[in-house]
């Protein structure tokens, strides 16, 4: 138990974000964003692997220089052609992150990698920049989520949906 929790401890721990101070300049194309998601899956996930499309709704806080934090909106799709409650593998999707000076960045996620830790779902995923702010450069994007139905969903009708914390992380 005390290694299980000192693991969530560990990746909840990451997910902080360096302040507006610390942050990278614009100029190199880094942007450091926190939020929430509010995801849905397609069908429901199950103890048993299926091919699922999930769709998310992000609210984040970003950083891209000095200066204070700004406000984005991500909107995720993502398909897997194996996911149940336990388990995710070969999941590919994009964002589309808008950001309040009107910018955006389009990612494409072609890596991910889970951990399940006391109940929690952390998701590590990779991709690139395709367009917009950052392009071309790498993504890092955590998610943590719990889900908000009981786990015994899982038996029957299955989940429907999550909210989770995400930090995306367009690398210089």
């Amino acid at each position: 138990m005390t290694v299980t929790l000192g693991s969530l401890a560990l990746v909840v721990s990451s997910m902080v974000c360096a302040p507006a101070g610390q942050a990278r300049t614009a100029a190199d194309g880094a942007v450091n964003c926190t939020g929430n998601a509010h995801s849905s899956y397609d069908p429901p996930l199950t103890l048993l692997p299926r091919k699922t499309h999930n769709h998310a709704h992000v609210r984040y806080t970003c950083t891209t220089g000095p200066g204070p934090a700004v406000p984005a909106t991500g909107s995720f799709d993502a398909e897997a052609p194996s996911a149940s409650c336990v388990s995710l593998s070969g999941a590919h999707g994009r964002e589309i992150v808008r950001y309040a000076d009107g910018r955006r960045s389009v990612i494409v996620i072609d890596g991910a990698t889970t951990a399940r830790v006391a109940g929690v779902l952390v998701v590590l995923q990779s991709g690139r920049v395709m367009e917009g702010r950052g392009e071309g450069h790498f993504v890092r994007r955590t998610v943590t989520s719990l889900p908000q139905q009981l786990p015994t969903d899982c038996l029957t009708s299955g989940l429907n949906h999550t909210q989770s914390l995400v930090q995306l992380e367009i690398l210089p």
